[in-house]
């Protein structure tokens, strides 16, 4: 009753303010005086309260009729200052994401230009600077240019029989060539083409498609911090850590550099997608910036079903412990579904995509949802054994799923994956030569201790393991809290201290865990994980939320935590970014000023040689990075493509590796003959390969695989009745003159003519 007394005061003295004095004393007299006598039910009493409350509201509405004009105004000019404040930092943050963009494709293309010389080269030159087999795409790229018209260049190249000798292939579904298509089709509709060279308008696509990287980097720190300092803190470690975040300075046009500006997009659409604290407009903007980068990603990539799938691990955790709301990941599961609907038909009916780990992981789900409709119900204990129980039914259904459709749709490379996977992790050995050699690849290798150096070095690591710490804890309590029953808080404000409950918070530590154990066994996944790690690191640092959940578990009371967070959140990021720019900013603009002699003569010869003495319809073999070369160079048929993906491309490539083993001539001559092979190239570097890590030299893995070793008390030997073709041929005797004949030499190649007719000479 002492609420309903102040209550009525109040009434009494805004009423005497407005000269009523009898309605408001016959108001105030009842409830008083019953009060005090104590003869007035408590249910009187309420209803009375009821009563005067109503009448309060009345009166608290006549009041805001009355109100003066001054303090309306006063409301509209905080609201219209709040406002223009709102507008005028997003306007800066965005200026400075597009700033930021910009710089670093300018950046790159100084940077590539001062490194091949590329601008003084002539065109030849140029090409060659497109590394580990790289420039077979951009072959692709040129054969559209030069096609009478867009549609014929297609048309040629899902029918393309000049490209692997004796196959005919779709080359646009086997290579994923969709950007050179749209580049191509770009440079013939637009009025630059007496402008711009095609070879500047197709790499300074791939440029402004890292500039594209970048700014979606910054924006993702931005919307989860709060402030767009984080996005610029991400950005200079992205650049710093550049060899560890992207293979664009190696390998222009390869794959990947095309796919993750799209996929760094769509990660950025799906952070503001979860939040919780935005508006229907800006959700809507998200799901449709997702969707169209989500189709693109796939499009432009043949592993990125892969990349989304441990994705949606990510958001199937999320929905497994409630953490984000059913209709989001709806919506999600609609992009996903129709992603790969639109990618299957335009990919020329992928059977890989309808396999897709992605695909039975949505339909597991779903399915393992409709049989579970309670399972977030119970208490702790139950819910916990539904959760086990909603994993078991999601995983079998899902593995069943792709093992019947890889029945009924035979999937060639699956087999070989399988394969590697058991090498990779101790489950099992082989002789084969194609795992051996994927083994071998840099990408599929652990990567090394340096690359954790650099990353601490950079002190990025130091404070990614600190913010990762304070999120995954506090994620975990709030599963907890979901598990034991207790819902959800959206509308959290900074003295909470909960940083866990942010849906997009959640994820990401998701995103970045699954990444991190990736990149742990495969060191081409670094350049997936390194970059999120930035943005990850650089949104810890800089978010009061962060500090104010650390100061919660201190239980800080000598000073006000709200207080310390937000200068904690200003001040160790200015510390961060002064010391980067002071240490690493002069090492930047060193790379710039460096002018290293890139100029690979031996290449230049071989090139020039092909060009102008061996025949147009010649059939070339040789190493795949080498062939790519040549394919773009010279146009010439070849019997390999750098393409790892391709069990059948792969054992092709095997058996042109043959001539670094210890085959005869006649093996040799076979094999080659059936690849209806016109020349062949043998490099001094495979050749005489002297490396410490003997177990990945070509020759030793052809010799593993031909059963060509010996151990002997733990050490391996070579042995075989025939000498090392690649040695041996140049001695130029029989029977190795009768069936190749030299053509072209210098210090890297040797160019032998695969005789047609066989002269034998003793």
């Amino acid at each position: 009753m002492t609420d309903l007394r102040c209550r009525k005061t109040e009434t009494l003295e805004e009423e005497e303010e407005e000269d009523e004095p009898k309605e408001h004393t016959s108001r105030v007299n009842g409830p008083l005086n019953t009060e005090e006598d104590g003869t007035e039910s408590t249910a009187g009493a309420e209803e009375k309260q009821q009563k005067d409350e109503g009448e309060e509201e009345e009166e608290t509405g006549d009041k805001k009729v009355n109100k003066p004009e001054s303090a309306v105004k006063g409301a509209k000019w905080t609201s219209t200052s709040g406002f223009l404040q709102r507008l005028v930092r997003v306007f800066f943050g965005c200026l400075a994401a597009v700033a930021c963009g910009i710089l670093y494709a300018f950046f790159l293309s100084t940077y590539h230009d001062r490194k091949f010389w590329f601008s003084t080269r002539q065109e030849l030159e140029r090409e060659i600077t497109f590394q580990e087999g790289s420039g077979l795409y951009y072959y692709y790229y040129k054969h559209m240019l030069a096609a009478p018209s867009f549609e014929r260049g297609f048309y040629e190249l899902t029918l393309d029989n000049n490209t692997v000798s004796g196959q005919t292939i779709n080359a646009v579904e086997r290579l994923s060539l969709f950007p050179e298509i749209i580049m191509s089709f770009l440079y013939r509709v637009t009025d630059c083409q007496d402008d711009v060279e095609p070879i500047y308008f197709y790499v300074g696509a791939v440029f402004g498609l890292q500039a594209v990287y970048v700014t979606a980097l910054f924006v993702c720190s931005w919307v989860m911090s709060g402030t767009w300092v984080a996005g610029m803190l991400a950005v200079a470690w992205y650049v710093i850590n550049r060899t560890d975040t992207t293979k664009v300075d190696q390998a222009i046009p390869l794959r990947d550099n095309w796919a993750l500006p799209f996929f760094s997009c769509q990660v950025a659409a799906l952070t503001g997608f979860l939040s919780n604290n935005v508006s229907s407009a800006t959700e809507m903007f998200c799901y449709l910036t997702m969707s169209a980068t989500t189709f693109s990603f796939l499009l432009v990539w043949e592993h990125s079903h892969y990349v989304l799938f441990i994705q949606g691990l990510c958001l199937f955790l999320l929905d497994s412990f409630d953490l984000v709301p059913p209709r989001k990941l709806a919506d999600i599961h609609k992009v996903y579904l129709s992603s790969l609907f639109l990618a299957y038909l335009f990919q020329f009916q992928n059977p890989a995509l309808l396999s897709s780990p992605l695909l039975s992981l949505m339909l597991g789900s779903v399915l393992a949802r409709y049989f579970q409709q309670n399972m977030k119900m119970g208490p702790l204990v139950a819910r916990v054994m539904k959760l086990f129980l909603h994993f078991h039914l999601v995983f079998t259904t899902g593995i069943t799923f792709s093992y019947l459709v890889k029945k009924l749709v035979p999937v060639s490379e699956s087999d070989f994956i399988l394969k590697f996977l058991e090498v990779k992790f101790g489950l099992n050995t082989t002789t084969d030569f194609v795992p051996n050699f994927l083994m071998c690849q840099e990408s599929l290798q652990t990567p090394d201790q340096d690359f954790f150096l650099r990353l601490t070095q950079a002190s990025v690591l130091p404070f990614y393991l600190l913010v990762l710490s304070v999120c995954l804890l506090s994620t975990l309590q709030t599963i907890y809290r979901r598990l034991s029953g207790q819902p959800i808080q959206t509308n959290l404000k900074l003295e909470d201290g909960r940083i866990g409950e942010q849906p997009e918070v959640i994820y990401h530590v998701f995103h970045t865990l699954l990444f991190g154990g990736l990149a742990l066994l495969f060191d081409g996944m670094k350049y997936l994980w390194t970059p999120y790690v930035c943005m990850f690191t650089a949104f810890g640092v800089c978010s009061p939320e962060l500090w104010m959940t650390v100061f919660k578990w201190l239980r800080l009371k000598s000073i006000h935590p709200v207080v310390l967070s937000l200068i904690l959140s200003t001040a160790v990021p200015t510390i961060i970014g002064f010391s980067l720019w002071r240490e690493y900013c002069p090492r930047v603009l060193a790379e710039l000023s460096d002018l290293p002699e890139f100029y690979d003569t031996d290449t230049v010869e071989l090139i020039s040689w092909i060009r102008s003495q061996a025949p147009l319809a010649a059939v070339f073999a040789g190493s795949p990075q080498l062939l790519g070369i040549v394919k773009l160079c010279t146009g010439s048929a070849v019997t390999s493509l750098p393409l790892y993906s391709d069990i059948n491309l792969l054992r092709r490539t095997e058996d042109t590796y043959q001539v670094y083993a210890m085959r005869s001539a006649e093996d040799v001559y076979k094999i080659l003959t059936s690849q209806k092979t016109n020349y062949v190239i043998i490099e001094e570097s495979i050749c005489n390969e002297l490396s410490l890590q003997r177990s990945c030299r070509i020759k030793d893995l052809l010799d593993i695989s031909n059963g060509h070793v010996i151990y002997d008390k733990g050490v391996m030997y070579s042995f075989s009745k025939h000498g090392r073709f690649c040695q041996e041929i140049k001695m130029n005797y029989s029977p190795y003159t009768n069936y190749f004949t030299r053509v072209f030499w210098n210090r890297s190649y040797h160019i032998y003519k695969v005789n047609s007719v066989i002269s034998f000479q003793y």
